[in-house]
């Protein structure tokens, strides 16, 4: 196991920081992702608003406006919803230079309760112009982020989770690049698994049981879902002929919706979404929220199962 990605991204900024004067940060006071110490390493450059999203949203833009790179962190249902007028024109209408950091993103926040589970962020956030929205699939893709987020120039949206997952990736090869898709397994070309988040190594699991099983899938990261890689959702849908995508968010909006837009426009295939299907977030045990959900590794396995058989159909 690993340190969870909004702990992963917040401390990597602060050892940033440490060789880098050139950002600041604010804070909604509360603990998100370890950026609440910030002011106490680097007096002045550290900013708290209080439980007071649209004024922290509000500040943040003015600091962007007066030259300033700004990350702002608080939790994801806070940022994209309390605050979603304040994103939308304070910060995105005028492209600032600002970087949200939305925390404790879907049914992984079980154990915080239904009304801090943000699975309808991306959605929101996306639909914004001048907005980029990433989200890592583990600690060391977190930790790149974080320094490519430092240099990015614009309005961003970063997608973090509460919990640790296991890390997927090799610190000393992985790199992250804006807007690239990620292969990270071919078995073959039955079916192709798109995924953003920490659910990839689900998709994993389940790609090793479809191969045991004689069904070839690919697996795609799709850590930048705006803009998407258009190309390799195109390039996917007609080497495999099927697409399942696969997110900790509701089925409106996020990842599936955004693939589905690039493929009914391009190469028509079949495809099932793999989310929170037209329901609220609930509190209780993430991976028995999951199950629940048809997001779990059986689930993805059957649901796969049934995309295969209606392209052969």
């Amino acid at each position: 196991m690993s340190l969870a990605t909004r702990m992963a991204f917040g401390h990597e900024l602060i050892e940033i920081a440490k060789t880098r004067e050139d950002f600041v940060v604010c804070n909604a006071d509360t603990k998100t992702c370890g950026l609440e110490k910030f002011g106490q390493y680097f007096p002045g450059r550290e900013f708290s608003f209080g439980i007071a999203e649209q004024n922290l949203v509000g500040g943040a833009a003015g600091l962007a406006a007066c030259g300033n790179k700004v990350f702002i962190a608080t939790f994801a249902v806070f940022a994209s919803m309390r605050a979603c007028e304040q994103v939308r024109t304070f910060v995105c209408y005028p492209n600032l230079n600002v970087t949200v950091i939305g925390t404790h993103a879907g049914l992984q926040v079980g154990g915080d309760g239904a009304t801090h589970a943000a699975i309808e962020d991306v959605a929101i956030m996306r639909s914004f112009p001048n907005m980029t929205v990433v989200q890592p699939a583990d600690a060391i893709a977190a930790r790149s982020i974080a320094h490519a987020a430092v240099n990015f120039k614009g309005p961003l949206y970063v997608r973090l989770h509460r919990n640790p997952v296991t890390d997927i990736y090799d610190p000393e090869t992985y790199h992250f690049e804006w807007g690239k898709a990620k292969t990270v397994a071919d078995y073959g070309s039955d079916m192709t698994m798109i995924v953003s988040g920490i659910l990839l190594k689900k998709a994993l699991d389940a790609a090793v049981i479809l191969r045991e099983e004689g069904v070839g899938v690919r697996v795609l990261d799709m850590s930048t879902i705006k803009p998407l890689d258009n190309e390799a959702v195109i390039k996917a849908a007609r080497d495999t002929g099927a697409i399942m995508t696969i997110e900790d968010h509701t089925i409106f909006g996020g990842l599936g919706s955004a693939v589905a837009e690039a493929v009914v426009q391009n190469c028509p295939v079949p495809m099932e979404i793999v989310g929170i299907q037209d329901r609220f977030g609930e509190s209780g045990d993430p991976e028995l929220l999951y199950r629940d959900h048809g997001m779990d590794v059986d689930s993805i396995v059957k649901k796969a199962k049934a995309l295969v058989g209606k392209k052969k159909g």
